[in-house]
């Protein structure tokens, strides 16, 4: 590129005067720039004297070839070259080299240019001339490499499926710092245990029914001496038990009727889920103390009678009936009367049905007069629970009712049919 340059007047040959040597022949049409390459602002020409001798392989400053210029045969023309890489190309604006700035010799002085100490220490640093910038190459493409098959992917195996979290169980899910087992009947009968030997109710209940049945009996043997003779000699328990009977039955409806009462019951069936679980643990709890309290009140009016009563001794099934089936028998009367209290959900409602199951056939009996009645009534006494009583004592109201064992049995049948009707009730319907 050729900048314009004030034009100086130029010494003419052989004028006298002047020691001015012959100015050379122009630099060739080659050196010209491109005539695309910016025009730089007009200067003053250069005084210095005439450059030294340029160097050999840089003698051909522009080899890209282009127009000639006029401008290139002014004296200190700054060229701006574009240097190529490789080989010449016919746009050297847009290929990447070296950029070199020089100043173009007089006419009369070198024809080739020489570069500027610019480019850095060496052998072309020490000649002066050309000033080079250097713009980085372009960055190369990385070779990319041949590409592989794909591959067939591998057989993955068959995922299970997360198990869902049972905080029951202790599975995944929720991993609590207390050490969480799963629950089974122990735990039920454990909590149902708690609550009925921490209530006040029980207390009260079993306390009078130990009365009634020790208390009438001692009374009763204390009554009759050993002067009276009696046979059987164990019967004189029979009506303590009756009557001790009539507060196992108001404890069996209070132990599950207080829960639907007091909202207890929620909190029962939240810890306990399962709701059979929890009905078999109450029944066995309290059938379990019933049958224990009732059995020991019986021995020792049995072992009282037997030492202060004066009678033939009873035999093994005697003592048998009159002990253990009476605790047998009471403890299923509770039991049936906690089956009553799970139907009907109601303290006073489920006693008041028990007690009218204990005392109505026989009160019902004693009024039913008339040929026509007789067989109603023989059979509202034989299946009364009093009679049931008198029986297992060896004592029945009527000699050709049910005897020995078959009273248990039938109030057994009984409970039985409640119970399930009350397993039935408690899994269908809600609290």
């Amino acid at each position: 590129m050729t900048s314009p340059q004030q034009p100086q007047p130029q010494p003419q040959p052989g004028a006298p005067g002047t020691g001015a040597q012959p100015m050379p022949p122009s630099a060739p049409e080659s050196a010209t720039p491109p005539p695309s390459a910016p025009v730089p602002a007009p200067g003053p020409a250069p005084t210095a004297g005439p450059m030294p001798p340029a160097s050999p392989e840089l003698s051909t400053p522009f080899e890209q070839g282009g127009p000639p210029s006029p401008a290139a045969e002014e004296p200190g023309t700054m060229l701006l070259q574009a240097q190529a890489q490789a080989q010449p190309q016919p746009a050297p604006v847009k290929e990447a080299g070296t950029m070199m700035l020089q100043a173009q010799p007089p006419a009369g002085g070198h024809p080739e240019p020489r570069p500027l100490a610019a480019h850095g220490p060496g052998a072309r640093g020490k000649e002066g001339g050309t000033m080079m910038l250097t713009v980085p190459a372009p960055p190369q493409a990385q070779p990319q490499l041949p590409q592989q098959p794909p591959q067939a992917p591998a057989p993955q195996l068959p995922q299970q499926q997360p198990v869902g979290a049972n905080w029951q169980a202790g599975n995944v899910g929720y991993v609590s710092p207390i050490p969480v087992r799963p629950t089974h009947l122990g735990h039920a009968l454990a909590a149902e245990w708690t609550k009925i030997r921490s209530v006040r109710s029980t207390i009260w209940t079993l306390g009078v029914m130990l009365v009634l049945i020790v208390g009438i009996g001692l009374l009763t043997t204390l009554a009759l001496g050993s002067e009276r003779k009696m046979d059987p000699l164990l019967a004189v328990g029979f009506v303590g038990v009756l009557l001790g009977s009539l507060c196992v039955i108001t404890l069996g409806v209070l132990s599950i009727s207080s829960e639907y009462g007091t909202g207890l019951i929620r909190t029962t069936l939240t810890a306990c889920p399962s709701r059979a679980r929890m009905l078999t643990a109450k029944a066995i709890v309290f059938f379990g103390l019933a049958l224990v309290i009732t059995t020991l009140a019986t021995t020792v009016v049995a072992l009282l009678d037997f030492a202060m009563l004066n009678g033939p001794a009873p035999s093994a099934d005697a003592w048998l009936r009159s002990t253990v089936g009476a605790g047998l028998y009471v403890a299923l009367l509770g039991l049936l009367a906690l089956s009553v209290g799970a139907l009907l959900r109601h303290s006073a409602g489920a006693i008041s049905a028990m007690m009218g199951l204990v005392l109505l056939p026989m009160l019902l009996a004693l009024f039913l007069q008339g040929e026509s009645l007789r067989s109603l009534q023989k059979g509202m006494i034989e299946y009364s629970v009093p009679n049931a009583i008198a029986t297992l004592y060896g004592i029945p109201f009527m000699s050709d009712g049910p005897s020995g064992w078959t009273p248990l049995l039938v109030l057994a049948g009984v409970t039985a049919v409640a119970l399930g009707g009350a397993y039935a009730a408690l899994t269908q319907r809600d609290v």
